[in-house]
């Protein structure tokens, strides 16, 4: 399938490898963007948005990145950690008093974003039917006591991190998450990414299919396994309380649901182009930027069942895992979405690259077709 967009010179075999991702019958419809730089050096999409193949993806297609929010959501809050706001080793319940319920007055907000925190997830009852009622959410989050002592044990908050961060920043500055993130950060910067996407949006949304027989490795497989036959572990809550199913996707209510850890809608251009300006300083200072990309935690991961390397909100290559390399090299850092989507960033060579899908395949970090890309980034500088 011949893929629209552009392709500077000497980036032909990203093009090459992106296109040739449509040689699966199953693969519906994405887009890929890198920039060098600051500049942007491919910028491609190809295939439909609609489930029933009729509508071409365009430039401006959104589509539900999932946990690509992390980091952006974590700069947000390091930009009230810059603004003297927010603390990152001041137990939250200072901001939230509430929140010190259930043997967690002593958590940082250092502990959330290098997922540390000991609150990974929720336990049962479920949460579903109430995940779009924010109020409801923190409260149970507030409420919910520790899975673990904070800072003894490493377990991805899938979506307690937004829960938690969002409200930290809707105490200390006095807006939502969706609002702080969109006026601070997306807006200024021309950012196509949502948190929490408006009506007036809805019909550039990209809608999600699964691709039958990508089953994902083996770390993929035992989570997986978890999930369908373990109702109450850890891993499985993270995942499933409330739901983040790509059933979802094709509901209004999540496309406009306010989440900051866990749902987004964004551009393969969008994504990048956060991660340039990130790497540019206009986000951060260096000093923050450098905590930011930094080693925080590093163990075997208890909700992804892997071994893991977090920054503060942003994953890092993890030396034991090479499965799940963004392969770019050693300083790489960034985020991936559930099924597919994934941005990151190499510091050393100023590059920023982001891929969107509505065809989910079965790797819980990085996939085939995002690896196959970034090797082709790769050698082309």
């Amino acid at each position: 399938m011949e893929a629209l967009g552009k392709c500077s010179i000497g980036f032909e075999a990203v093009q090459q490898a992106f296109e040739s991702l449509f040689d699966d019958p199953q693969e519906r419809g994405g887009g890929v963007c890198v920039k060098v730089g600051g500049e942007t050096v491919v910028d491609l999409w190809a295939g439909v948005s609609d489930l029933e193949g009729e509508q071409p993806w365009k430039h401006d297609t959104l589509v539900n990145s999932y946990c690509a929010i992390k980091p952006i959501t974590a700069i947000a809050v390091l930009m009230l950690v810059e603004a003297g706001k927010l603390e990152l080793d001041t137990p939250i319940a200072r901001y939230w008093p509430e929140f010190a319920q259930g043997g967690k007055e002593s958590m940082t907000l250092r502990q959330v974003l290098c997922h540390t925190s000991g609150l990974p997830a929720l336990r049962l009852p479920s949460r579903t039917s109430m995940m779009y009622d924010w109020a409801h959410m923190v409260d149970a989050v507030a409420a919910e006591p520790l899975w673990w002592e904070p800072g003894a044990e490493l377990g991805y908050g899938a979506t307690a991190y937004g829960w938690i961060l969002g409200e930290l920043i809707h105490r200390v500055d006095g807006r939502d998450s969706q609002t702080y993130i969109r006026e601070q950060i997306t807006q200024p910067h021309g950012l196509e990414v949502h948190a929490g996407v408006d009506p007036e949006h809805f019909s550039r949304i990209a809608h999600f299919a699964h691709a039958k027989g990508r089953i994902g490795d083996q770390y993929a497989q035992v989570l997986r396994r978890v999930i369908l036959t373990e109702p109450e572990h850890v891993a499985t809550l993270a995942f499933t309380n409330p739901s983040v199913s790509s059933k979802n996707t094709a509901n209004p209510n999540w496309w406009s649901y306010h989440q900051p850890g866990v749902n987004s809608h964004s551009t393969a251009h969008g994504l990048a182009g956060f991660y340039s300006a990130l790497l540019a300083g206009k986000l951060i200072g260096r000093d923050v930027f450098n905590d930011f990309r930094r080693e925080h935690s590093n163990s075997m991961d208890r909700t992804l069942l892997r071994p893991m390397r977090y920054g503060l909100g942003c994953m890092l290559e993890q030396p034991a895992d090479p499965g799940a390399s963004f392969c770019m090299g050693p300083e790489t850092f960034g985020h991936v979405g559930l099924g597919g989507p994934s941005s990151f960033a190499d510091v050393e060579r100023d590059v920023t690259v982001a891929f969107v899908t509505n065809t989910m395949g079965g790797h819980v970090l990085s996939d085939q077709r995002v690896q196959a890309l970034a090797r082709a980034v790769a050698a082309a500088l």
